[in-house]
């Protein structure tokens, strides 16, 4: 997954950063093979998040379209993902994540990763931002288990009025099972990040996106995404700074 930052809250809180990127990224790592491997899925999220706070985020968009692939090779992998977010009359947004890690030896369970992060929506554009650190992996056997866990540097650019470069750190943990025979999957991510106030003072910004699916077939799959975070989205109508979105979503994978 993957988007993040609090100086530009007030539109990244409109955006659901998939949590498939990471899950994505350390499979295709795992998988350590010479055979190039690809896969691609779209998604679409009916967002409940304005119904749930309805003052604070009455603006909030109520689809999401996802598009994601990644391929491995035996170097690595390669990911991104785009994510549209969509409202009655407009497109409100368009935001990406592009992603390449690069295994420290065939057998070993260290990458490195390296990430860009930006996109537009209708005021404007999102602050961009570049990341580079390890990555850890591990899995089961049969792989219906997989876990990562990423520190990374992160560099916000300056990317418009009010905004600032500054640096930042990330911590990030996967997480993907796969249980009832290949009926239901459990997966999602976790991250700590350091985000920066508007007067400039760090603070500590958490976001995780548990998924959980019921698998139709091999490609049709229904389920929901929660979307957990504290000073993430940028509020000024109340104090709240923890916020729980909740989607229903379908995935089509080709």
């Amino acid at each position: 997954m993957n988007h993040q930052h609090s100086n530009l809250l007030l539109d990244a809180g409109r955006l659901r950063l998939c949590a498939c990127l990471r899950r994505q990224l350390a499979l295709a790592v795992l998988l350590g093979t010479a055979v190039s491997i690809q896969a691609q899925n779209i998604q679409l999220h009916y967002d409940f998040g304005r119904h749930v706070y309805t003052s604070e985020e009455s603006e909030r968009q109520p689809l999401t379209i996802t598009l994601e692939q990644f391929k491995a090779d035996k170097w690595g992998s390669w990911f991104y993902f785009v994510d549209v977010d969509l409202s009655q009359h407009f497109t409100e947004s368009a935001y990406t994540e592009i992603s390449r890690e690069f295994r420290f030896g065939s057998q070993s369970p260290f990458a490195a990763h390296i990430e860009y992060d930006g996109g537009l929506n209708r005021n404007g554009s999102f602050q961009q931002a570049a990341l580079l650190g390890a990555a850890w992996n591990g899995h089961t056997a049969d792989f219906t288990k997989t876990c990562s866990v990423q520190l990374l540097y992160k560099r916000y650019f300056k990317s418009y009025d009010h905004t600032s470069s500054y640096h930042s750190v990330q911590l990030t943990g996967v997480w993907s099972t796969t249980f009832a025979h290949g009926k239901c999957t459990f997966r999602g991510f976790i991250d700590l990040w350091r985000g920066e106030k508007p007067d400039g003072h760090g603070q500590l910004v958490l976001l995780t996106e548990p998924q959980f699916w019921l698998n139709v077939n091999k490609h049709l799959s229904v389920g929901t995404e929660w979307e957990l975070s504290n000073r993430f989205i940028y509020n000024t109508t109340s104090d709240r700074s923890f916020f729980w979105n909740p989607t229903l979503a379908v995935k089509w994978n080709f």
